[in-house]
């Protein structure tokens, strides 16, 4: 399916749930509107994953486009109600578990004084001390549904004093999370730190973040890291840019870019995605497509052959100059965004 036709689909489909969610019973009857909604969803289900995948990007990019509010909520749950997320939700919890175990061995028979050499200053102690921190605190919040910001430092850690059992508190405390998420229903309400204040927000965000830290952890103890699960690290990039608007310490510098009418695109060659930013308004917007249907020549590109060097750079774990990635255009512009995103 093109993504011209996708795009059209996410759109009369999200106008086709307003309509049904506000219509009056006395014009459309709740058993017509669950019979429509319900031969959508079977319609849907026909498509193949990837599209499936590029449908969910599209109905998050027509919900954000709608002003804050009830409705915009209620469309960032049609992806769920449709079906287009099945599984994706234990999928994460799970997810984060794997990545979380395979952190702790990394680091379990390693020496905590190491430095991490993508975490500047940081040692291998205080990146698994973080990135513990990190889920008991995801843990926290998905257990108590907090409607407002909860600050690490008041969430109870129980980190042991000995370094050596670092890796297995933080191996304890991915169990926890794990278990408290994926027995949350992803559709209630609280507070989260990017674009979705839902439970569902939260293994995503867990498993990035352990995605990234498990790379950190990797490069610091052998200098190389494993290859990036590439659907993985597509859905990682899509999380970054949907989030980023609403992190103060990204959105506030872009804010100030003067960069306006400015076009970035970021490529990968193994997923064939293709993301294009576009700066202004105080920040940026932006687009998925595939490779071919990019449209227009930006100011700027850079391709890499994965999707997961691509979040790498994102996060500034490779750095631009970094051979395995391929650059185009204003190559500026690429520096001033990676400038203004870092963390």
């Amino acid at each position: 399916m093109s993504d011209a036709l996708l795009s059209a689909l996410a759109e009369a489909l999200a106008e086709l749930v307003t309509n049904v969610e506000t219509c009056d019973e006395a014009v459309l009857d709740p058993d017509t509107a669950l019979k429509w909604l319900e031969g959508t969803a079977h319609t849907l289900n026909l498509l193949d994953a990837a599209d499936r995948r590029t449908l969910d990007g599209l109905f998050r990019d027509v919900a954000l486009r709608r002003p804050p509010g009830p409705w915009r909520t209620e469309l960032l749950g049609v992806s769920e109600g449709f079906g287009l997320t099945e599984g994706a939700h234990a999928a994460a919890c799970a997810a984060v578990l794997d990545r979380a175990r395979r952190f702790a061995a990394t680091v379990r028979d390693a020496d905590p004084a190491t430095p991490v050499p993508t975490c500047p200053g940081w040692s291998l102690a205080d990146l698994t001390r973080h990135l513990g921190t990190v889920h008991r605190w995801a843990e926290h919040l998905v257990r108590t549904r907090s409607g407002t910001r909860v600050l690490a430092r008041d969430v109870p850690l129980d980190l042991p004093a000995d370094p050596a059992l670092h890796s297995d508190w933080l191996a304890a405390g991915a169990e926890r999370f794990a278990a408290t998420a994926g027995a949350a229903d992803p559709d209630a309400p609280v507070w989260s730190p990017g674009s979705d204040p839902h439970v569902r927000h939260y293994p995503r965000h867990v498993l990035f973040e352990t995605l990234v830290h498990l790379v950190d952890a990797q490069l610091a103890v052998s200098g190389t890291a494993d290859p990036l699960d590439p659907a993985t690290a597509e859905a990682a990039v899509d999380q970054f840019l949907w989030d980023a608007p609403y992190v103060p310490r990204i959105a506030e510098p872009l804010a100030h870019l003067g960069r306006d009418g400015s076009a970035l695109r970021l490529a990968a060659r193994d997923t064939g995605a293709v993301w294009t930013l576009v700066l202004g308004g105080g920040g940026f917007t932006w687009g998925r497509s595939s490779r071919g249907n990019a449209g227009a020549q930006p100011t700027a590109g850079v391709e890499a052959d994965t999707a997961g060097e691509l979040l790498l750079l994102l996060h500034r774990r490779y750095p631009a100059d970094d051979p395995r990635f391929t650059h185009t255009g204003d190559r500026g512009l690429l520096d001033d965004w990676l400038a203004a995103t870092v963390l």
